[in-house]
């Protein structure tokens, strides 16, 4: 039977009604709901947690001291490689650089390409395909048309970043930026004490310096590390130029900021080596939801930072990912971290390490070897040049001239970092600690497997044959012959199984 008339009229003016109430509460929703998240990694080169919140007496750093204050400061992290590409490859995709293939620096750059995993994919690409804009940029790139530092092991399209800055993004649309910053690397480049005072003032006193007890306390390397902290002062201006420009655009309340660095810092028992000045790094995250003024102590990895800047963004986290997301409420602590160093450049390497809060335990995979194997970027440095002319004159202490500068080095190495936080005394000879050991080196055998190292195995004769015809043709003339004798000396150790 059809409705009267009037029904009909009821029923479509309270259609109406209804439909009012629904647009009315969704604009209201909508008015009312938080602006999508913005991520904005800052990712520093060649730099360990020399910062004044981190306990640095040397090192002013009121902007990532803010950082702190507003964010969470992590005490205990780590990269997953003590040298660029590697963890760059790592940091990038949220997996361990040995799982990808990514684990040679420097690797892939001849005609023997690496290609990444099925399933696997970098971040920005996954910011990318749910609407963000994305950049990697920096100061060294600032306004140019060029990417900032990338160093990926892997083939890329640079079509997964937008460009180099978040003010090329559309209205309204969210970015995903990488901010890198030189670092370290500043006390490498010309005029840098120049550059330094212009920016700082004054200048960090080389006699005020504390060097770790494996350094001499010698004049060059009491400068060099005066000037690698202020680098860190240096850093922290940069810093503060990201966090007051987040806070002149009004974007501070819904912007996520990551700051770290890729690795320690470049020194002899720093980068590309696996004991804490190679891999401890800071890691400070503030942003919407983030405990202000907090201080995590349990174990992180930079891998971590991939999925959990993905979930706190409200984005699904790929299974591929090894990494976790450090504020899942239902995530446990970590019980250990690994580490591994390959081949850096022309110098063939196989290190790796298992971390737990208290001990470490190293294996090494060429230890008739000595500690500084015969690189020409690790020789071109003013501090090794010095170690070696010191060793060679026979004034080194003894500690240092065991750590640094023996034939060999042991197959295995355990420190109890709570009682010997410079890594100083092996215990893996020791009766005591036999048990702990073999359980250690189960356990980081256990991870090998279970992550596919591919490092397991020696590098292919053709990739580093491909690698080292770029390295030899991008050379300098006059570096050209020791890359050449560094090259046959590794062909030579290899022949003779060492």
């Amino acid at each position: 039977m059809p409705h009267c008339r009037f029904c009909r009229g009821v029923s479509a003016f309270t259609g109406f009604v209804w439909g009012l109430t629904l647009l009315l509460a969704l604009a209201e929703s909508a008015q009312s709901a938080p602006p999508p998240l913005n991520v904005v990694w800052i990712v520093v080169d060649d730099m360990s947690p020399h910062f004044a919140c981190y306990g640095e007496p040397l090192v002013e750093s009121p902007n990532i001291d803010r950082l702190a204050r507003e964010g969470t400061r992590f005490t205990q992290a780590f990269t997953t490689a003590p040298v660029c590409s590697p963890c760059r490859s790592a940091l990038i995709t949220g997996c361990y650089q040995t799982s990808i293939g990514a684990h040679h620096h420097r690797s892939g750059r001849g005609v023997e390409k690496i290609r990444l995993p099925a399933g696997v994919v970098p971040v920005p690409a996954l910011f990318q395909q749910s609407g963000y804009h994305t950049a990697l940029g920096g100061p060294l790139v600032a306004n140019t048309p060029r990417l900032g530092k990338s160093d990926y092991n892997f083939e890329w399209a640079t079509s997964i970043y937008h460009g180099n800055d978040w003010a090329s993004r559309k209205p309204g649309q969210p970015f995903f930026m990488q901010v890198q910053l030189h670092g370290g690397k500043h006390r490498e480049g010309a005029r840098w004490e120049e550059r330094a005072r212009v920016r700082l003032g004054t200048l960090v006193d080389p006699a005020a310096v504390q060097l770790p007890p494996y350094y001499p306390a010698d004049p060059v390397l009491r400068e060099d590390w005066a000037r690698y902290l202020d680098t860190c002062r240096f850093t922290d201006r940069e810093v503060g130029d990201v966090l007051e420009r987040l806070d002149r655009e009004g974007l501070a309340d819904s912007t996520l900021v990551i700051f770290t660095t890729d690795h320690g810092i470049s020194h002899a028992r720093g980068k590309q080596f696996l004991y804490e000045e190679g891999l401890r790094v800071p890691l400070i995250i503030r942003g919407p939801g983030i405990p202000a003024g907090a201080t995590r102590t349990d174990l992180a990895q930079l891998i971590d930072l991939a999925p959990t800047s993905l979930a706190l963004a409200g984005l699904p986290v790929p299974p591929a990912m090894q990494g976790q997301n450090l504020f899942d409420p239902q995530r446990a602590p970590r019980q250990q971290v690994f580490a591994a160093r390959d081949r850096c450049d022309e110098t063939v390497e196989n290190l790796r390490c298992i971390r737990t809060p208290r001990y470490k335990y190293i294996r090494n995979g060429y230890p008739e070897r000595p500690h500084l194997q015969p690189n020409g970027y690790k020789d071109g440095k003013p501090i090794v040049a010095r170690l070696r002319e010191l060793h060679v004159a026979g004034e080194l202490p003894p500690v240092v001239e065991r750590l640094l500068f023996a034939e060999t080095r042991p197959a295995e190495e355990l420190y109890d970092l709570s009682a010997d936080p410079h890594e100083l005394n092996n215990l893996a000879g020791d009766a005591e600690f036999q048990e702990l050991r073999s359980e250690l080196s189960a356990r980081l055998a256990e991870w090998r497997a279970e992550s596919g190292d591919r490092g397991r195995e020696p590098e292919p004769d053709a990739m580093y044959d491909s690698d080292m015809a770029v390295y030899l043709q991008e050379a300098p003339p006059d570096r050209r012959a020791i890359l050449e004798r560094n090259i046959e000396r590794m062909r030579e150790w290899q022949r003779q199984g060492r």
